[in-house]
């Protein structure tokens, strides 16, 4: 896969094997991949029982929404580009209006990944030391993290 800023300001993307579709489409796959969405698992980090049903009223729906709304954009992005390939080619444009959702969607990915793995407080993460599924996982959180940091350097 090859990721290159663009002139405009935003990323290109261009995957070039099945794999790299297949960890495009694991973005969508992993952030939801926790039996409880993320707005509802922040929601539940509000303890102060003055606001926490306030919080679980209004702010947990439109967050809800909100990541819901981010995930689909990127689904739809990268199924677009896989349908109709042009000239051989099926790249994904990232625009800078595009970048807070693609970064939105890959912090809800990693987010989960995190919580099912727990490889930051994990003194097994090494690579190496993992089972093969855990070992795909932390590489996904990795490429995640670092096209985050491509949209943060060439596309916010």
């Amino acid at each position: 896969m090859k990721i290159a800023p663009t002139l405009e300001g935003g990323l290109r993307i261009d995957p070039e094997t099945p794999d790299d579709w297949q960890i495009l489409r694991a973005i969508v796959l992993d952030a939801n991949g926790h039996e409880t969405d993320l707005a509802t698992r922040l929601g539940g980090m509000v303890t102060d029982e003055r606001v926490a049903e306030d919080w679980q009223d209004f702010v947990v729906p439109d967050l809800r929404e909100s990541f819901a709304d981010d995930l689909n954009q990127i689904q739809a992005a990268i199924e677009t580009a896989a349908a109709f390939p042009n000239d051989g080619e099926s790249p994904i444009w990232i625009k800078h209006e595009d970048a807070l959702p693609w970064y939105s969607a890959l912090n809800q990915a990693r987010l989960a990944l995190e919580e099912k793995y727990a490889f930051g407080s994990d003194p097994e993460s090494d690579p190496s030391n993992l089972q093969p599924v855990r070992n795909e996982a932390l590489l996904r959180s990795q490429f995640y993290c670092a096209l985050q940091s491509f949209l943060l350097r060439h596309a916010l």
